[in-house]
């Protein structure tokens, strides 16, 4: 009998992951409000009944799906062979901060950002109506807001340390909240200026996530000095040329 059960776990979890990659596909593709779980059942050859089992209604999948998106930016593999870094938390603080080595990390840490956003992307696409409906939602993305804002914060504080940022402690808050403003955003203005371009597959819009990541160091280049604006010079040439 426990084999039994073993196996009906096994089985349950692997619908419920069909389900939640179908529905991840079809939010990103068209859009979350677009999508029911009809569609999504069908698109699995399922009966409505069996997805209902697993999930009662279509907003059980996005909170689970992000879920997900929560556990996806939280550690991230920044490259081949890396070991695993706190996406939001940034690098720990160094005794001796070396400034092009901070731009470096924070350029990484925009990246990880931006490639986190485009894999839910339709969180974001849709995010205004998503919040108003789920307050619960909101609250978790605003911790998420909290986090990513207190990692920039401690990126651009590790700069004015190395002596190659001049930022005030006001400044720097505000620059946070403009660099957060832009990130989240960044799809939909993309998708504005580009029509259905941010619905691409991820492979296919790889330059945008770059370009997004540029656009949000700009807001940081006019803080640098010295070899700190040189060195994101020679980083961001590759999407302004």
């Amino acid at each position: 009998m426990a084999a039994k059960a073993d196996g009906n776990t096994i089985r349950t979890q692997r619908t419920r992951a069909r389900i939640l990659a179908e529905g991840l596909r079809l939010f990103n593709e068209r859009g979350e409000a677009h999508v029911t779980t009809g569609m999504i059942a069908a698109e699995l050859d399922m009966s409505p009944g069996n997805l209902y089992y697993h999930f009662r209604n279509k907003d059980q999948i996005v909170e689970q799906l992000f879920t997900r998106f929560e556990e996806r930016i939280e550690v991230q593999q920044p490259r081949a062979g890396a070991a695993p870094r706190e996406a939001l938390r940034g690098p720990a603080p160094r005794e001796a901060p070396w400034g092009p080595e901070v731009i470096e990390d924070l350029w990484l840490y925009l990246h990880l950002m931006f490639e986190g956003i485009w894999e839910y992307r339709f969180l974001y696409r849709n995010l205004d109506d998503l919040v108003s409906r789920n307050r619960r939602l909101r609250e978790r993305f605003n911790r998420i807001i909290d986090r990513k804002s207190e990692t920039v914060i401690a990126l651009c504080a590790e700069l004015v340390r190395a002596r190659v940022m001049a930022a005030t402690p006001g400044q720097i808050r505000a620059l946070a909240n403009n660099v957060l403003v832009v990130a989240t955003y960044w799809l939909n203005y993309q998708a504005l200026r580009g029509g259905r371009r941010a619905h691409a597959p991820p492979g296919g819009d790889s330059a945008d996530l770059g370009q997004g990541a540029y656009q949000v160091m700009a807001l940081v280049a006019p803080y640098l000095l010295g070899e700190a604006r040189a060195h994101l010079d020679r980083l961001g040439r590759n999407y302004i040329d």
